[in-house]
């Protein structure tokens, strides 16, 4: 059938309450980018955007925030990227819908990877909404912010106006989630029925706002996928005053206010500098959510919030993770003798490692070579097992997956930081490396059915899987998503444990060795 186009004056054109915005509608998907939602003065709250006359054109993506710094570009067959402008001027938003109309359908609210530092709403090719508005019947909504020292840079010892600069990346998507409430509706949305999502950095929003008092009420549900990271991607510590000042001096400044106009390229290369350094002592470097009044803080130290005892969650994880991209001889290591192997292992362990690790292993794993035990990830599984169990003590709608699918690069890779989401978005047909005969089409509609499944009703259970039980403390169930996918309990969680113990020298030194490979 052909797919149509179209843009005019007459249709695709949606009041918001700050006035009407034109966007197109393409193989009958309304798309409308790059939606102002909010404005602000740097270090300080996002604030309402005046009212326009007239209509805004919304057919180009907006702005995104300025980065610290581009790196080399590598790795595209893994994680396809793409770069936009940059500028400050970043608080907006995507949205796709299969109709302006009033049948008010489930809506998933995207926060982009990069920890708090990086990233951006359409980074990622797959981050595209129209195949999840399309084939989901959802209305998708992708948002950029403040990131950085932009968005999570401590001022508060000087002045009350800086009181939550540490946190305004994230008062950013407060502010966002407060669009939506007052404006999905005319593009076909529920404002009642919102989930959160997000992968990596964009998981741990999830969990950031479930810790952040303003923010209730404005979503349902969400679902934190490879965003449970422990000390990788913990909370800011201490008071950024230090740094701040380091900052005016490396800059020639002694003004505070000074900072809000020096030019952010000059910034940056300020904070590259320092950062080293304060990071090596321990110090606060801030790009990152700063426990204050306004922010509990992470769950795994202090507790999930009771007020979002009702909020179900969906928290998940990648077989390999980081260390997906690095093991490019898995072929040749899976092709060795299973005592080859071992004694490989062994090399890498030790022996005591080994005897503890490669029984937990084949219980866990009989279909996988003992070689991918140099891949298993516990970086991310490990506080996740840890979140897990805090989460589902208060909530009854915790349910937990893995990401097991190995995909067709150098033969055949385990799975990375990233791969899951070209399924989640019903997008793996922009991602060739997702593509695997017989695999592909049955694993897209498994993932993507259960996240629908969620967001219409905070139960991901749905015909093409098996039965997903819901994770109480001491029984996590996970469902193992692959060309078997299942749904297990705690198959794992000794497994993962233990790897952490003895399997962290080997990892840390996989980490080095990729640098600056590892994508987002």
């Amino acid at each position: 059938m052909e797919k149509q186009f179209c843009c005019t004056e007459e249709q695709n054109v949606v009041q918001t309450t700050k006035g009407k915005v034109k966007g197109y509608s393409y193989d009958g998907i309304s798309v409308f980018k790059g939606i102002p939602y909010a404005k602000s003065r740097r270090f300080h709250a996002p604030e309402e955007v005046e009212a326009w006359d007239g209509i805004f054109d919304a057919t180009s993506f907006g702005y995104v925030c300025p980065l610290l710094e581009l790196g080399k570009p590598n790795g595209e067959l893994q994680v396809p990227h793409r770069y936009w402008v940059m500028n400050e001027d970043c608080q907006n938003l995507n949205v796709w819908t299969p109709a302006c109309d009033d049948k008010k359908r489930p809506v998933m609210v995207w926060f982009h990877g990069g920890g708090f530092e990086s990233g951006s709403a359409i980074e990622h090719i797959a981050y595209e909404g129209e195949n999840m508005s399309r084939f989901g019947d959802v209305v998708t909504v992708t948002v950029n912010h403040r990131l950085n020292v932009l968005g999570y840079l401590d001022l508060s010892d000087f002045g009350e106006e800086y009181e939550d600069s540490g946190n305004h990346g994230t008062n950013d998507l407060i502010m966002s989630l407060h669009w939506v409430k007052d404006n999905i509706a005319a593009f076909g949305g529920d404002p009642e029925n919102v989930t959160v999502f997000g992968q990596s950095g964009g998981g741990a929003k999830v969990t950031t706002l479930l810790q952040t008092p303003a923010a209730d009420g404005l979503f349902a549900k969400g679902i934190n996928m490879s965003g449970v990271i422990g000390p990788m991607l913990s909370d800011a510590k201490g008071s950024g005053k230090e740094l701040v000042e380091a900052l005016m001096a490396e800059l020639g400044i002694s003004n505070v206010h000074e900072l809000e106009t020096i030019a952010y390229d000059r910034l940056a290369a300020a904070y590259k500098k320092l950062k080293p350094e304060f990071q090596k002592q321990g110090k606060y470097v801030g790009c990152a959510p700063q426990p204050n009044a306004h922010y509990v803080g992470e769950p795994c130290e202090n507790g999930f919030r009771i007020e979002t005892a009702h909020v179900p969650l969906m928290v998940g994880s990648v077989f390999a993770e980081f260390t997906g991209f690095g093991l490019r001889n898995r072929e040749a290591m899976k092709a060795m003798p299973e005592e080859a192997q071992e004694a490989m292992l062994k090399e890498r362990i030790g022996e005591e490692g080994v005897r503890k690790l490669i029984p937990l292993f084949k219980k866990a794993y009989p279909e996988r070579p003992l070689c991918d035990l140099i891949g298993l990830d516990f970086i991310f599984r490990g506080p996740e097992i840890d979140y897990v169990e805090k989460r589902a003590a208060v909530n009854e709608h915790t349910y937990v997956y893995l990401f097991n699918q190995n995909l067709p690069l150098n033969g055949s890779s385990l799975p990375w930081h990233c791969a899951d989401v070209p399924f989640f978005f019903h997008n793996c047909e922009l991602v060739p490396m997702t593509q695997m005969e017989g695999v592909t089409e049955k694993l897209e509609e498994q993932i993507f059915s259960a996240a629908m499944a969620f967001a219409r009703g905070g139960n991901p259970n749905n015909p093409s899987i098996p039965r997903w039980a819901a994770s109480t403390p001491g029984h996590q169930q996970v469902m193992v998503f692959d060309e078997n996918t299942r749904c297990l309990e705690n198959y794992d969680v000794e497994l993962v444990r233990e790897h952490a113990k003895y399997g962290a020298p080997m990892l840390m030194a996989m980490m080095a060795a990729l640098k600056g490979e590892i994508q987002h």
